[in-house]
């Protein structure tokens, strides 16, 4: 049976960004040596691609494994647990039609193909083969507050998730105006230093823990994820260059490295305490 062929929805805006007073605009640096004195913007846009090449049956063989290797119990819980390519293939009953030599092709290639459509890496398949093979993990949770994802290298990374489980939730991210309702064979691509969460559509972009903290199977959710590590030049390509800090801010820029966040409603916490913050 072929593979369905994904299908890339138009690239939602992010660029519109919801500032905190005295700060202008946005940018994060990195702890990486190479970027010490380097900041950049964030990356504008949020990609969503229904890529349904598992079907029912293969979601829901992976969902009863990496459920049991993960604790979300509580609201907000959020829980990682390593897999490789050649083990979801497997779980997911996908190893026969193996698109490829290598273990694991029958998940990296049509992972990868669902990317390629965003163009964050550029036009070849490639890249994004590489990237798929090289990390891939399972990412459980019952809603999530919203947080950023700034450390280590994540600064110079866009993040991808692909839905295996998902019910009546979507993805928000607060200071950029986004909400994308989220289904099962939805994979999105975003900027992890930008605020990000999963909320009831019904809560109008708050996220609100008592409507995760039923003990259902409607109450968690369950994603394959993985990184898109971008060079210096793939983000300039983008529109988000690394330039020095001194340029950010000049602009005011607010250091998303160093923000927090109320995880219900995104608001930036004790603001006026991050003055300053853009400096070398």
């Amino acid at each position: 049976m072929p593979v369905p062929a994904p299908v890339a929805h138009p690239a939602i805006a992010a660029d519109a960004h919801r500032v905190p007073a005295p700060f202008r605009t946005l940018a994060v640096r990195s702890d990486e040596p190479g970027h010490a004195d380097r900041a950049r913007a964030p990356y504008g846009r949020v990609h969503v691609v229904h890529a349904p090449f598992l079907d029912a049956g293969a979601r829901a063989a992976l969902a009863r494994h990496a459920y049991a290797r993960m604790q979300v119990g509580e609201a907000f819980d959020v829980d990682y647990a390593p897999t490789t390519p050649a083990g979801v293939a497997g779980l997911a009953g996908l190893v026969e039609l193996a698109a490829g030599p290598e273990p694991g092709a029958a998940i990296v290639t049509p992972v990868a193909q669902a990317l390629r459509l965003t163009g964050v890496l550029g036009d070849a398949l490639p890249p994004y083969l590489r990237s798929v093979a090289t990390r891939i993990d399972f990412l459980a949770s019952r809603g999530a507050g919203f947080h950023n994802d700034v450390a280590r290298h994540w600064p110079r990374c866009l993040f991808w998730v692909l839905a295996l489980d998902a019910t009546d939730v979507e993805f928000v991210m607060p200071h950029a105006g986004v909400r994308v309702p989220v289904t099962p064979g939805d994979l999105l691509v975003f900027d992890p230093v930008m605020a990000h969460g999963l909320c009831r559509p019904a809560d109008a972009g708050r996220a609100e823990p008592a409507h995760f903290d039923v003990q259902d199977d409607a109450s968690r959710q369950l994603f394959l994820t993985g990184e898109l590590l971008l060079d210096d030049a793939r983000w300039a390509a983008l529109g988000a260059p690394w330039e020095p800090v001194e340029a950010h801010a000049a602009r005011a820029a607010l250091d998303l490295r160093v923000a927090q966040f109320d995880d219900r409603g995104g608001t930036v916490q004790r603001v006026h305490a991050l003055r300053g913050c853009m400096q070398r």
